[in-house]
């Protein structure tokens, strides 16, 4: 099963991620990891990433997803997935998995953003990010980013149930 926490930069998506990850004793990955140089140094001087730029990086994703599911583990990815052709690329020729979408209003993105430090993504991006978002309509349940990590979690775990 994959566990995708999607949501633009500064909602949790690694934080709630790893927490979730540990309480389901799952691989967790971050698919910030993954970027392609140059994509890390256009974020860094505030250049938004463009479809063609993505599309290596959530290729490169959806090969390591597909590893993992031949050798059933269950995996929590924390990715931005911000399009719908973005998620349907991710999640390619896998059957079984659930978007954890975490929604945050703009003082609290803004907020954590300025609390950040040594992070490659400059905050002048957040409003390009939350231009492109379309939100999840199937396969996913919807929770408040402002809430405790731990819950959100118990909430994800409410709901699996």
């Amino acid at each position: 099963m994959i566990y995708l926490v999607m949501g633009v930069s500064g909602c949790g998506k690694t934080t709630t991620g790893l927490n979730l990850a540990s309480r389901l004793d799952a691989i967790f990955l971050d698919a910030d990891s993954f970027h392609s140089e140059s994509n890390l140094s256009k974020m860094a001087k505030g250049i938004p990433l463009t479809d063609e730029d993505r599309e290596p990086w959530l290729a490169k994703l959806n090969s390591k997803l597909i590893k993992a599911t031949m050798n059933s583990k269950n995996i929590v990815l924390a990715c931005s997935a911000l399009k719908d052709s973005y998620r349907k690329s991710l999640l390619s020729n896998i059957e079984s998995y659930l978007i954890i979408y975490l929604k945050a209003d703009i003082s609290l993105l803004e907020r954590r953003q300025s609390e950040r430090k040594n992070h490659f993504f400059n905050p002048k991006l957040l409003f390009s990010q939350i231009a492109i978002l379309e939100e999840p309509k199937e396969n996913f349940i919807e929770l408040d980013a402002s809430k405790s990590t731990q819950d959100i979690v118990e909430e994800i775990f409410c709901k699996l149930v």
